[in-house]
């Protein structure tokens, strides 16, 4: 019984921990336009602050994966606070996009620490049952997402508040999961308990996947400082090779392909995520409503199915869970990209009930398939997600919206001998994609009441084509884990792995 309890307050520590992150997670989705406003941000910027509160998770959760064992869950999740502190500080402090983009970043330090940490921590306390815990865990996430819109949604409706006090509530879920940790006791991982030496825990990811997330990660520091491809592609291979150096093998081939396949359910979930309010803004206006009650609704969805994830997961197995999520995300996401009115709720059932499934069933057979790699192999396909979402993602979608109102600039200037994409578009700027030109945000806030309907009606199509293009990618993942179904079904059926059987 005691052992029970124990292990109830550790999984109430990493769901408040959890929670903080997606709370931190909503608000900045709910701010972004204001800092656009504010800071006088394109859209494709707007990406970038998006998707650093998401890639920099990657850093710690892969790094902290390779010590966890020796510093321990519960240090772990002390940096985590300190990061969520310092970089809501910096938040709350900001005069510019770097100064955004620094608090940011720490922030995403700190909740890839949280993930570090929680993934195995749960792994190991309920070692019987992965897919239908984590999936619990993860309802966390949701959670925070409901909790923390709820009140910046609350505060608009009352209205008079800078986005600044809206940033403020980070605090509250960052203090409780801090009071939460006061005097816990924690457990050394499965992997320690069960004899695995370190060396067989990295070979079960192996080098393969660890240059696959530092050639993401090289790529987005290269922007950051101005570095060639080459050299970021140098830093990228030099880090693989001396993580080949102490794991003396590639990885296994299905982990790999987990790990290519994480990146596009991430983005499909958390780029889209990031960026549902401002895409749906448009539509929602015209039923008078505010466009975060998209993602409040979805993200209800996500945390009653996570809950409650279990036995559809032991019916179907999780592979087939994968496979129907992927279908229904992309019916969703095709709809929601021309729904207008009702509708909106209909498209957004479907993606809501299929992405509830993409984060948590996807650990879960990582860790299920390879026990044995421990925490890095669940935080390494955390970490390609995150990655994929932050660096790829977050600055995919904020770029289709750019390049779709500039080549629609371009159209109405040839159809009507005028010269709104010299007078709105700014000057060159860089992103991960390349360079590009986006709207004047500061112009178009000072144009014509003409020009001005002409650039909200581009701009509105802009973020329907943005929907369109991400939809595509969980057709992807349908095809290949319908595939991995049919592959195990001729092996006997899906089986989780356990530690010392043969």
């Amino acid at each position: 019984m005691a052992r029970q309890t124990g292990n109830g307050w550790l999984f109430a520590t990493s769901f408040a921990a959890i929670t903080a992150t997606s709370f931190c997670f909503i608000l900045r989705a709910l701010v972004i336009d204001n800092w656009g406003v504010d800071f006088a941000l394109s859209e494709t910027q707007k990406g970038e602050l998006l998707g650093v509160g998401l890639w920099p998770f990657s850093i710690t959760i892969v790094l902290l994966s390779l010590f966890i064992d020796k510093i321990g869950f519960r240090l772990t999740l002390w940096f985590a606070a300190i990061c969520h502190i310092v970089g809501l500080g910096l938040l709350f402090t900001a005069t510019g996009y770097w100064s955004l983009y620094a608090g940011t970043f720490i922030m995403a330090l700190g909740n890839g620490a949280v993930e570090a940490a929680a993934n195995p921590l749960i792994a190991t306390l309920f070692s019987h049952d992965k897919s239908k815990w984590l999936n619990r865990l993860h309802a966390a996430w949701p959670g925070g997402m409901i909790l923390g819109g709820l009140l910046a949604m609350g505060l608009d409706n009352i209205g008079g508040f800078d986005w600044r006090v809206k940033v403020g509530l980070m605090i509250i879920p960052v203090l409780v999961y801090t009071v939460l940790l006061i005097g816990r006791k924690f457990p050394v991982s499965e992997r320690v308990a069960s004899g695995v030496d370190y060396r067989t825990m990295l070979g079960e990811a192996g080098f393969i996947s660890a240059f696959i997330l530092a050639a993401l990660i090289m790529l987005e520091v290269g922007r950051v400082f101005g570095l060639s491809t080459l050299i970021s592609m140098g830093g990228a291979v030099v880090l693989a090779l001396i993580y080949a150096f102490f794991s003396r093998a590639p990885g296994r081939p299905l982990y790999i392909l987990l790990v290519l396949l994480m990146m596009p359910l991430a983005v499909t979930e958390l780029s889209t995520d990031s960026w549902i309010s401002s895409l749906m803004a448009p539509e929602m206006a015209k039923l008078g409503l505010q466009a975060g009650w998209v993602l409040i609704y979805t993200s209800a969805l996500v945390f009653v199915i996570r809950i409650f994830a279990g036995p559809l997961i032991k019916w179907l197995n999780p592979l087939g869970v994968l496979a129907m999520a992927s279908a229904l995300a992309a019916a969703g996401l095709f709809l929601m990209a021309g729904a207008t009115g009702g509708m909106i709720l209909a498209a957004a059932t479907f993606y809501g009930i299929g992405k509830s499934f993409f984060w948590g069933t996807s650990l879960g057979v990582a860790s299920e398939q390879f026990p044995k790699g421990g925490a890095v192999a669940i935080n390494m396909l955390a970490g390609g997600g995150m990655l994929a979402a932050g660096i790829v993602g977050s600055v995919l979608l904020g770029a289709a919206q750019d390049n779709s109102t500039r080549e629609g600039l371009k159209r109405h200037d040839a159809q009507h001998q005028s010269a709104l994409t010299e007078t709105y578009l700014t000057q060159e700027k860089v992103s991960v994609f390349g360079k590009y030109k986006a709207l004047d945000e500061v112009k178009v806030a000072a144009a014509p009441e003409a020009d001005k309907a002409v650039l909200d009606g581009l701009s509105t199509g802009a973020k329907k084509d943005a929907l369109k293009e991400v939809a595509l990618l969980p057709v992807l993942t349908f095809v290949i884990f319908l595939g991995m179904v049919l592959w195990f079904r001729r092996r006997g059926g899906y089986k989780p792995v356990v530690i010392g059987d043969h």
